[in-house]
């Protein structure tokens, strides 16, 4: 038994959120894809690991009937890119504000090999029982670094809701990536603070993206007050499987 409901003609678009969000951060996206009559399913990303990460996502996709779009945002993209590889039922991978890594890189290696990036500066470590360290975004500072094209009333309220991500995560090294099989699309916010818009079109042109999308206001949670442009963009990625 599948857990979504199968839609002739339709893939299912499973959604990845990344580091300092949820579920909910795909909220727009997910009700213009419904409307489409498209299956979905947002992914509760662990936020614990590379690998762990992937391997929770491989249960989700196991989980699934027929073909499928995988869109990552932010750390989402490193999970597709492990999650989905050698996996046929995934005809394309979407990349929003996301990292796209080859083998052996890691977040903080994308993330620092461009200027811009300035989440080191705002992150608030806590200490957990088992000696490991997740990492928060400060509230105060979450709306400049994270959402600045957002309204800050709802930025105020993804503060409260984010979702912290284990520190080793972050240094965690990549696998071999799907993206290297899997046709893939990309949306960049071109004032994006913690995936340098450089360092994303670097990955984009190394994976062959079938289209690059640049939003030049955009921040990094770019997808949440562009949702209309994210959806146009799995569109296209799905029509491109039929």
């Amino acid at each position: 038994m599948s857990i979504t409901t199968n839609s002739a003609g339709k893939p299912t678009i499973v959604l990845v959120h990344g580091a300092f969000a949820e579920s909910s951060s795909w909220n727009g996206v997910i009700a213009a894809l419904l409307d489409d009559g498209h299956p979905v399913i947002a992914v509760a990303n662990p936020l614990r690991g590379v690998a762990y990460d992937a391997d929770h996502l491989r249960g989700v996709l196991a989980a699934i009937d027929g073909d499928v779009i995988c869109v990552g945002h932010s750390y989402g993209g490193i999970v597709i890119t492990n999650g989905t590889a050698g996996n046929g039922n995934v005809k394309a991978l979407v990349y929003i504000g996301a990292f796209a890594p080859d083998t052996g890189e890691s977040a903080a290696d994308l993330a620092g090999r461009y200027e811009g990036s300035t989440l080191g500066e705002t992150l608030a470590p806590v200490k957990l029982a088992d000696g490991s360290t997740d990492l928060y975004i400060r509230q105060d500072l979450y709306h400049a670094q994270f959402a600045a094209d957002s309204p800050a009333r709802e930025a105020a309220v993804m503060a409260v809701t984010q979702r912290p991500i284990a520190e080793s995560a972050l240094a965690e090294p990549s696998g071999e990536p799907a993206w290297k099989t899997i046709p893939s699309w990309f949306l960049i916010g071109g004032k994006d603070k913690n995936i340098p818009a450089a360092a994303q079109r670097f990955m984009a042109e190394r994976a062959g993206s079938r289209r690059t999308v640049e939003l030049p206001e955009g921040s990094h949670a770019v997808g949440i007050p562009e949702a209309a442009t994210v959806a146009d963009l799995v569109r296209e990625a799905a029509a491109s499987t039929a």
